[in-house]
Formats: structure tokens, C-alpha cells, sequence
């Protein structure tokens, strides 16, 4: 049976997880689109994403556009693992409650 994953499982860190998931295998999300889609401020978002670079769910790219600094994320096969585990067990969890009450 799946487990639900403590790390994924709050509430901000499954959303950042489901945007970064949504992209093609090696896609990158930069840092202040995805802090505007999830509408958080630059603080929570780092700290969150600093916690999922610390489990290497994510990695984390800093370089100079223009001569400007960006930051671009992207999740690893750990990370995208963990997450396709813990939605199965988001579902098992729905599935069950539904047929309990049939």
C-alpha cells in the first residue's frame, strides 16, 4: 500500500510539488513565476523549497539572464517518484472513504 509522504504532504510543498510535477521530465520553473502562481511571498517560498532540496526532491539552478540573477527549479526522479507516491495514496485514501459510504 502507498504511504503519504510527510514532506510532500503540506499543504504549500504539494502545491509547489504539482506545479514542478506538471512539467515535462527536465523542465524548469523560475522562481518568480512560481512564487506568483502559488501567490507566496519570496521567504516562504525559499524556505519550502529549501526543504525539498534537502530531501532531493527538487534542485535548484542560480545563474545571470541578462546579466540579471534567476533561479530555476526543477524536480528530480526522487522527487517526482515521491510525489506520483503520495497522490496514489491521496486516492486510495478518497477511494476508500467513498466506498464506505455506499
Amino acid at each position: 500500500m502507498a504511504k503519504l509522504n510527510h514532506i510532500i504532504h503540506q499543504p504549500v510543498r504539494l502545491r509547489i510539488m504539482a506545479a514542478l510535477c506538471a512539467l515535462e521530465q527536465g523542465g524548469q520553473m523560475d522562481f518568480v513565476y512560481l512564487k506568483k502562481m502559488l501567490n507566496l511571498t519570496d521567504g516562504n517560498l525559499g524556505a519550502h523549497l529549501g526543504r525539498l532540496e534537502d530531501v532531493d526532491f527538487i534542485a535548484i539552478e542560480k545563474t545571470f539572464v541578462a546579466r540579471k540573477p534567476r533561479t530555476f527549479i526543477c524536480v528530480t526522479g526522487k522527487g517526482r517518484d515521491a510525489f506520483n507516491e503520495h497522490v496514489k495514496s491521496l486516492r486510495l485514501i478518497i477511494e476508500d472513504s467513498q466506498t464506505k459510504k455506499k
